[in-house]
C-alpha cells in the first residue's frame, strides 16, 4: 500500500511548473536541507535559474514518512534567502495546490508546519524561490518533498540515503 501510495506521488511530478527564479554565479543547483523528526536530509531541486540560465533537473523528491504532529523544518541556502522564498503546498499527486506558506525575506530557516497542519496524510511541501524576472525567463528553483503522515501508534521509518 505505501509503494502504492509513494509511486502515485512520483507520478505527478512532472506537473510541477515554475514561476520565477534568480540568478546566481553558481556552478551547481543548491539543495534544500529538510528534517522531519529525523535526520537531516538533503533534496534536490527540480528546477533551477543557474548562472542566468534556466534549468531544468530528472530528480526524484524524497518522500518521507512522518508521524503526526511532527515539526517540519527547512533550510535553503544563503542565496535563496536572500531572492526571498516561500513554501507550496501540494497534494499527493503533485497536482493540486492546497496551500502557500510565506517565509520573512532572508530568512535561510523555517519550522512554523508541522505533519499535522496539512489535511490529506499524504502531501508535498515545495520550496520555491520567489521570482526574478530578469533571469531566466521567469524560471524559479523549486525543491519538491513528500511527506506520508503515518497513523497514530504506526512506527516511522527514516528516509532512504
Amino acid at each position: 500500500m505505501r509503494t502504492a501510495t509513494a509511486l502515485a506521488l512520483l507520478g505527478g511530478l512532472a506537473v510541477l511548473t515554475g514561476c520565477g527564479g534568480a540568478g546566481s554565479a553558481e556552478s551547481t543547483a543548491p539543495p534544500v536541507t529538510v528534517r522531519a523528526g529525523g535526520d537531516e536530509i538533503e533534496v534536490d531541486p527540480t528546477q533551477y535559474c543557474l548562472s542566468g540560465e534556466g534549468q531544468r533537473y530528472q530528480v526524484t523528491p524524497p518522500i518521507i514518512e512522518v508521524a503526526p504532529d511532527t515539526r517540519i523544518e527547512l533550510r535553503v541556502p544563503e542565496s535563496v534567502a536572500e531572492a526571498g522564498w516561500g513554501v507550496q503546498v501540494f497534494d499527493e499527486q503533485l497536482q493540486e495546490k492546497i496551500g502557500d506558506v510565506d517565509v520573512a525575506r532572508g530568512a535561510a530557516e523555517f519550522d512554523g508546519i508541522t505533519s499535522s497542519d496539512v489535511v490529506p496524510p499524504t502531501f508535498y511541501l515545495v520550496v520555491v524561490e520567489d521570482a526574478d524576472t530578469d533571469e531566466c525567463s521567469g524560471l524559479s528553483g523549486a525543491w519538491p518533498v513528500g511527506f506520508i503522515r503515518a497513523a497514530t501508534g504506526t512506527p516511522t521509518t527514516a528516509p532512504a540515503p
